[in-house]
């Protein structure tokens, strides 16, 4: 007898493709529901600084190293060309001013001397000669005139005989006109005497004083030349340490070439270099300081360099009152510019964050320490401990602040 048999349902036929279709919709739900969510990254707690929110007090300042250098740094020139004959001075000598550094030498120097103090030798006695020549010229003029006048004193005596003789009737009327047309000839030409006595005097008076300029022209020319000679030796022109000379015996050395410095002692100066950042904020007259053996020694900005190389420009800083006993050329201390008084302010501990994010945005953890989402923020100032919150974040939250190189974009990050 025949048993019939009851024809199995169709899903049991299926029943591994249905399963495989099953999984691969979740697997695609799953995919897309990741896709659609935040990125996810797992870290440990204790890999990872943490910091706090807080509104503290904030100093905005900059922290540089800085180098402690000559208040003053002189260029010693040679004044004039030469060989170098001797070296008296050696790098690192102690030098006050008028010291000798080193003798040049220069035989065409000194002919050129010798010849022009012949020159003004000439010179002097050619203005000798003039000044004989117009003595001897007045004079003559003076000699001639007082001759005019006695002549004119005899004529006039003269006349007057001859009139009274007139009168009298010892002398003719023509006698007379020939006695009084000498005396007025005489007379105008003793007045033309005078008036270039007069002249001559002017002129006399003139040369003389051409003569005298010129002397003391020419006296000047040969101090000036004779002088030559002592700028054949280099002298120190400051007070201070010869920290560089740049000569060797028998070295040809040119008119107003540099052959070493002096570096002036009697201050010091604390010079650093800061980033283009500031260049708008640091001014003269900012006050900064050093902190060096639990003591600070306070400073100012002396001067500032508007010139920027390599993303950095350059300043110098005085000591505004005592300076580390220790103090010496090159060393280096941490200085502390400040760019603003201390105030109360929304902060957060400098971390690395900031290298990755610009700024714009933090990891901010859930209350319950967990998770850390991204959050955007707006950051304002800064000092090497801190940054100043804008927006973005109140106080109490706790953010993550290193580790950022790891993360890369990840929105969610999951502390275990």
């Amino acid at each position: 007898m025949d048993i019939q048999l009851t024809p199995r349902p169709w899903y049991i036929k299926y029943r591994y493709h249905i399963l495989a279709g099953i999984l691969f919709l979740v697997l695609v739900v799953y995919l897309i529901s990741l896709s659609l969510g935040p990125r996810q990254l797992k870290i440990e707690a204790g890999a990872y600084r943490i910091a706090e929110v807080a509104e503290a007090p904030f100093r905005e300042y900059v922290d540089v190293e800085g180098l402690v250098q000559p208040i003053q740094t002189i260029w010693i020139n040679a004044q004039e060309s030469g060989s170098v004959e001797r070296i008296v001075a050696e790098e690192g000598a102690m030098l006050q001013v008028g010291d000798t550094i080193l003798v040049l030498s220069n035989p065409e120097l000194i002919r050129t001397i010798e010849e022009e103090e012949a020159d003004w030798e000439n010179q002097q006695r050619n203005f000798r000669e003039q000044e004989i020549e117009m003595e001897q010229r007045s004079l003559t003029l003076r000699q001639q005139t007082l001759d005019a006048a006695h002549q004119m004193e005899a004529l006039e005596k003269s006349l007057m005989q001859s009139r009274e003789e007139y009168r009298m009737g010892i002398k003719s009327k023509a006698e007379l006109d020939v006695q009084e047309e000498e005396y007025n000839y005489q007379r105008k030409k003793a007045a033309l005497q005078l008036q270039s006595l007069q002249h001559d005097s002017v002129c006399t008076l003139i040369k003389r004083e051409m003569v005298a300029a010129n002397r003391k022209a020419s006296t000047r020319k040969l101090s000036r030349t004779s002088d030559r000679i002592d700028r054949l030796v280099v002298r120190a022109t400051v007070a201070g340490q010869l920290s560089f000379l740049d000569v060797t015996l028998g070295q040809q050395v040119a008119a107003g070439s540099s052959v070493g410095q002096i570096k002036v002692l009697t201050e010091y100066k604390v010079s650093t270099s800061l980033s283009e950042y500031y260049i708008d904020r640091i001014t003269t007259g900012l006050p900064a300081h050093i902190q060096y053996q639990n003591q600070q020694f306070p400073l100012r900005i002396s001067k500032v360099v508007p010139e920027v190389k390599n993303r950095a420009f350059a300043c110098d800083l005085l000591f505004t009152a005592e300076k580390p006993s220790n103090i010496r050329l090159g060393k280096s201390y941490r200085v502390q510019i400040e760019l603003g008084m201390p105030e109360t302010a929304l902060v957060i501990p400098k971390g690395n964050f900031y290298q990755q994010t610009v700024g714009r945005w933090i990891y901010r953890l859930s209350p319950d320490g967990k998770r850390a989402r991204k959050v955007e923020v707006e950051l304002g100032r800064q000092n090497p401990q801190q940054y100043e919150v804008l927006s973005g974040l109140q106080p109490g939250d706790k953010v993550l602040v290193t580790g950022y190189e790891q993360f890369g974009d990840i929105d969610e990050l999951v502390i275990k």
